[in-house]
């Protein structure tokens, strides 16, 4: 007996079923990109990737020029606009600024997280602000190398860098991250910043009291001034928080991922 045309069409409709992919779940949770600073490169958030993978979150760590605040922040800008969803923004160090400017005019970024970080307000720039307070220093360690537009690419000193960026990092790890930290523009530190989005967004803080980059008076200072929804400061941490306290950051950028 040859099958009937309604036997065929339930056989056709049933392998169509079988042979559709299925379909990805929603995503629930915020994607979050990561900002690294001057001195540090994308690795840098490696073990804040892998907390925050396990954990269920989407991460991409953002590749920074370190040219200047508004050429940075416009790359950063960039791939905010390529994701459909909410961001969570996460700035190190310098790295501040740049999510700071990225973030205006981006209406799928619901929170901001300032990782040993600046937070500038109209006008001020990291140099402006390191300087602000006593504790910082970074200008005895710096080493200064000309480039071919007649400014100034500046690194950390090899031999100092354990002592001035990760003092709380093994000695073998921070000889690495020494050998491959990327430099940032001299002009880029100087540059003064745009409007704070920090005035407008749900913003998180976490530093190290050990910080000898930026000075914990000054991180205190901008938390308290940008009246942040949660500031942790942990004693003795260096500068390469993201690095030496990772569950401690992770537990910051859940906090601003779950904030409403």
């Amino acid at each position: 007996m040859k099958p009937s045309v309604f036997a065929l069409a339930a056989a056709a409709a049933l392998l169509t079923m079988a042979v559709r992919p299925a379909q990805a779940a929603p995503r629930t949770k915020p994607i979050v990109i990561l900002v690294h600073g001057a001195f540090a490169e994308s690795a840098s958030w490696n073990a804040v990737i892998a907390r925050l993978n396990k954990a269920g979150y989407e991460t991409i760590a953002a590749a920074n020029p370190l040219r200047s605040v508004k050429g940075d922040a416009a790359e950063v800008a960039t791939l905010i606009r390529s994701i459909s969803g909410p961001v969570v923004l996460v700035g190190h160090s310098y790295g501040g600024p740049v999510i700071t400017e990225a973030a205006n005019g981006q209406a799928n970024v619901k929170a901001l997280v300032y990782v040993a970080a600046f937070a500038p307000e109209t006008g001020e720039s990291s140099l402006s602000l390191s300087g602000k307070f006593p504790g910082s220093t970074l200008g005895s360690a710096i080493r200064a190398v000309a480039t071919p537009n007649s400014g100034r690419d500046l690194y950390i000193k090899p031999e100092k860098f354990q002592t001035q960026f990760a003092a709380d990092v093994p000695k073998g790890q921070a000889a690495l991250m020494a050998a491959t930290q990327r430099p940032v523009a001299e002009a880029a530190l100087a540059e003064p910043s745009g409007v704070p989005s920090w005035k407008s967004l749900p913003s998180y803080m976490i530093y190290g009291t050990g910080d000898r980059n930026i000075p914990p008076a000054a991180m205190d200072f901008m938390a308290q001034r940008a009246r942040m929804v949660k500031t942790v400061a942990i004693n003795g941490a260096s500068h390469a928080l993201m690095i030496s306290h990772p569950a401690e950051v992770v537990s910051m950028i859940e906090m601003a991922a779950s904030s409403r």
